[in-house]
């Protein structure tokens, strides 16, 4: 296989640079600069990148993915402003929505790692990913209320993944927030400089695939549950992943020994 696969306006590249985690690691470029903007053709893209990932047999052990634009201006300017006319939005919406639910169904821990502007659907992108990173050059915003519409899957998540009044500010008032604001409003898991983002990104990336990749899937996939269902009906999905799938891995009973040996645990990865 080879290290870097071109699909138009979306790159999806392995991460041999990264030591320790060879083959588990792997970036999908928005490769559309300097806003990289996601018009129709780029979002088709978009969704047969992912699907490939999911379906590919040689990216089945991937650990986690990033996703980043390309150029130094932007991780993602949004949608094309012309494919939200009534008709072209049906197949933008179904499309980018698609796209959006196979990121939620990889195993992998996906990581958006932003610099510069990330507006409308480039922040939908990051906000769908399990964890965010973003230099001070940041800037996030949802702008469409700005041209007459609104964005039906920030609508939908946003209120789930931070404070209600922040999400309705931001849909409502098309304002932007600094890096340094959505730290503080719990949007970001790290923030740091520009010249530091690709030290981070290999500080993450090794942190995370030390751990059992097989627990680290079902753990994603509970907390993912917990972002589209109600709490009791989210704490019913992660007890039963607990009992019916976690419990039964290799590497559950491999923790409890390592720890109980005082000794550094051996994953399997099943």
């Amino acid at each position: 296989m080879s290290d870097a696969r071109e699909v138009p306006t979306i790159r999806l590249e392995r991460e041999p640079r990264i030591p320790g985690a060879p083959g588990r690691v792997a970036t999908l470029w928005l490769d559309r600069p300097p806003l990289n903007v996601l018009d129709l053709a780029a979002l088709e893209s978009l969704d047969a990148t992912l699907a490939a990932v999911q379906e590919d047999p040689d990216l089945r052990d991937l650990q986690m993915l990033f996703v980043r634009g390309a150029g130094d201006r932007a991780f993602s300017a949004g949608v094309a402003v012309e494919d939200h006319v009534p008709e072209r939005v049906g197949a933008m919406l179904d499309t980018f929505h698609g796209a959006l639910a196979r990121l939620g169904e990889l195993p992998a821990v996906t990581v958006a790692a932003v610099g510069g502007w990330c507006l409308g659907g480039g922040m939908e992108l990051a906000m769908a990913c399990d964890l965010r990173v973003a230099t001070g050059a940041a800037r996030f915003g949802q702008p469409e209320i700005d041209v007459g519409c609104y964005p039906p899957f920030a609508a939908a998540l946003y209120p789930r993944c931070m404070p209600p009044g922040l999400a309705a500010e931001l849909i409502l008032t098309g304002r932007h927030l600094s890096a340094e604001q959505a730290e503080r409003a719990g949007l970001l898991s790290w923030g740091v400089t520009d010249e530091d983002l690709d030290a981070k990104i290999e500080q993450v990336a090794l942190e995370l695939t030390a751990k059992s990749p097989a627990v680290t899937a079902l753990t994603v996939k509970a907390l993912r549950a917990a972002r589209r269902l109600p709490f009791d009906r989210a704490l019913a999905e992660s007890e039963r992943i607990y009992k019916e799938e976690l419990a039964q891995t290799a590497d559950l009973r491999e923790g409890i020994e390592a720890f109980l040996d005082k000794r550094p645990p051996r994953w399997q990865g099943r």
